[in-house]
């Protein structure tokens, strides 16, 4: 199992780790364009392989693509991140050029790799490389609402002062302060709604924060998080190496589902050895789903800011 993380900078190197902690990976290759940097942040990573016990094989290249050849799971981290202030979206004009490059250069070295996105706007990040690369749509993934519902779990366990392993909850929808949709109505503690433990005036306040955690992080840190971004990417990885068949919300090209067409957007997905194996339909409240609308018309508005 050969895995490629393609921006070498804080979340990619997070990923990275993580990936390598949890030792289903033969071999990941971190690529950045920055001259050594990549090298830097494996050789730093190798030297835990004996503190933290694994043994996948880490190493960096400077923008050399036939370093990644044959990869079975590559991850666009590549970009700029936000500053306090910016929105996902304002990073479209430099993050588009970015991810189209990267990932044709990334198809022309393993054609038969799955792509996960990072990149920031990421539902139009994942959008363009469906476009850029023609692969398989199954085969395209976009990571945001696995980290979104990290962020929801969190403020739910916050605001029932219960363990996170109490809780379950999941965000679909975009991946934007704006867009994301928190599934309360099917968010528990421990197989209990937790709408049986929380006002409605406290549940909406969870939501709220849910939708502008990055933002939150962002002007606490000065740049995005990257420790929870890492983490999440590396459960999808996993998910998809080891055939796990488990479900995440993840950016998926849709075509019908949940009512949409043309556009990635963060739904339920079954992730396998193959990808995307299944787009899960969870029913959806009345205002769940004018919400998801919603979000959908925000995505499309910057998926029309694409030169494609």
């Amino acid at each position: 199992m050969k895995v490629t993380v393609v921006g070498a900078g804080a979340v990619g190197a997070s990923c990275a780790e993580y990936i390598a902690i949890k030792n289903f990976a033969s071999e990941v290759v971190i690529l950045d364009i920055k001259e050594g940097y990549a090298e830097g942040k494996a050789m730093d990573l190798m030297q835990c392989a004996s503190l933290n016990g694994f043994d996948t094989k880490i190493t960096g290249s400077t923008n050399d693509y036939s370093k990644t050849a044959n990869s079975d799971i590559c991850v666009i981290t590549s970009g700029i991140p936000r500053k306090p202030g910016m929105t996902r979206e304002e990073l479209i004009g430099i993050n588009a050029g970015i991810v189209k490059t990267v990932s044709t250069s990334l198809v022309e070295h393993s054609p038969n790799t799955i792509i996960i996105v990072v990149s920031n706007p990421m539902d139009t990040m994942t959008y363009l490389v469906h476009k850029t690369t023609g692969l398989p749509k199954h085969r395209i993934i976009g990571m945001g609402g696995a980290l979104d519902s990290a962020r929801f779990k969190y403020r739910l366990a916050e605001a029932l002062e219960a363990p996170i392993s109490d809780v379950d909850g999941m965000v679909i929808g975009g991946h934007s302060d704006k867009g994301m949709v928190p599934l309360t109505s099917h968010a528990t503690r421990n197989s209990i709604k937790v709408s049986e433990f929380l006002s409605e005036e406290r549940l909406n306040q969870v939501k709220e924060d849910t939708k502008v955690g990055g933002a939150t992080l962002t002007k606490l840190l000065g740049t995005s998080a990257w420790y929870a971004p890492g983490a999440a990417v590396s459960g999808l990885v996993q998910a998809i190496a080891c055939d796990q068949k488990k479900i995440f919300p993840c950016s998926a090209l849709l075509d019908g589902e949940y009512g949409l067409s043309d556009l990635c957007i963060g739904v339920p997905v079954i992730l396998g050895r193959k990808g995307i194996e299944k787009i899960v339909d969870v029913p959806l409240s009345a205002a769940e789903k004018a919400h998801m609308v919603e979000s959908a018309e925000g995505v499309k508005k910057t998926n029309g800011l694409l030169e494609l």
